[in-house]
């Protein structure tokens, strides 16, 4: 397996950050709140706001991008000091391999640096795979919930629920911040 290289991306990079924001959204819609055909239809603009209000890290592999987590500093909650994780997807044969970890790790990484206190992050209830990983990576279940519909999922949109994750990127012992 070829060497993996997680990185920010700058700003004016929003064209590849679109283009693995829709193979992600063509690939998982039932992980997505959002849809391809929605998002295709944006124009320039709206994707370069998206890069100014929040950081995307994408996983490469040689040339391939194989993964991509947004992090938003607070644009999204309004829990003080608190940033939300969003919009990771690994490509399906490099699940399993370690570059959610990295995406992750850099995400977290990039919360401390930007002087966050944790990390939000919503998990579809259903999606076992995603609550475990979360799990193993440090984030805890909150008792906080919110509908999810999903869209492109049979012919008609699904209902489904989330819940919030917390993880602590400081020195709290463990215990979340402003909940």
């Amino acid at each position: 397996m070829s060497e993996l290289r997680v990185r920010v991306l700058n700003e004016d990079e929003w064209p590849k950050y679109r283009e693995i924001r829709l193979r992600a959204l063509r690939e998982s819609p039932e992980a997505f709140v959002a849809s391809a055909e929605e998002e295709e239809a944006f124009d320039e603009d709206v994707w370069q706001a998206r890069m100014e209000r929040s950081r995307r890290i994408l996983a490469e592999s040689e040339e391939d991008v194989v993964g991509v987590v947004s992090i938003g500093a607070g644009h999204r909650t309004t829990i003080p000091g608190a940033g939300e994780l969003f919009g990771l997807w690994v490509d399906p044969p490099r699940r399993g391999t370690g570059v959610a970890r990295k995406l992750m790790e850099e995400a977290a990484r990039v919360g401390r640096d930007e002087g966050l206190r944790q990390l939000l992050y919503w998990v579809g209830t259903d999606n076992g795979r995603a609550v475990a990983f979360a799990s193993s990576f440090g984030f805890r279940p909150t008792d906080d919930r919110r509908p999810m519909r999903i869209h492109g999922v049979d012919e008609e949109d699904a209902e489904s629920e989330e819940m919030m994750m917390v993880y602590p990127l400081g020195d709290h012992g463990g215990v979340p911040t402003s909940l």
